[in-house]
């Protein structure tokens, strides 16, 4: 019988934490300005630009996702140690976690901004400065990734 790795399952599931949970955050909040942007181009169909832009913005936190794989799987491999794996999960779980929720806020951010451009106000820029904040989160988790990556 083949033994078990406990740091390669631990690494593992914090892979699929880190890929997941930052890939839902995109996904519902890209969602959520797609949605407005349907109702919004209805009665500003010249805005489709701005609306495109603000609805893509939280895509980045799937992305940030996507990169903390490739910055972590070198530890990957039968020497993987427990610290090595059970910090791959916490690095997961940081940066999961960040990713979802401000995937979901900074969509919520966007699609109230794309609403107010639908209702005829010029408040592009000012809702790009709102939904950086948070973005910063996730880039915060992002570069957290880096500092344990440091130490393992």
């Amino acid at each position: 019988m083949e033994s078990v790795n406990l740091a390669l399952i631990l690494a593992f599931v914090g892979f699929g934490i880190l890929i997941s949970l930052s890939g839902i955050g995109s996904i519902m909040g890209t969602a959520a300005g797609a949605m407005a942007t349907v109702g919004a181009v209805k009665k500003r169909p010249e805005s489709f630009g701005s609306f495109i832009v603000l609805s893509a913005l939280p895509g980045t936190q799937g992305l940030y996702g996507f990169a903390g794989f490739f910055i972590l799987q070198e530890f990957i491999g039968p020497e993987i140690s427990i610290l090595q794996g059970a910090g791959i999960l916490g690095a997961g779980i940081a940066l999961g976690l960040a990713g979802l929720l401000s995937g979901i806020y900074q969509g919520k951010v966007c699609a109230s901004g794309i609403d107010a451009i639908g209702s005829g106000n010029d408040v592009f820029g000012r809702t790009l400065i709102l939904a950086v904040f948070p973005e910063l989160y996730a880039i915060i988790a992002f570069a957290a990734l880096f500092l344990i990556r440091g130490i393992l």
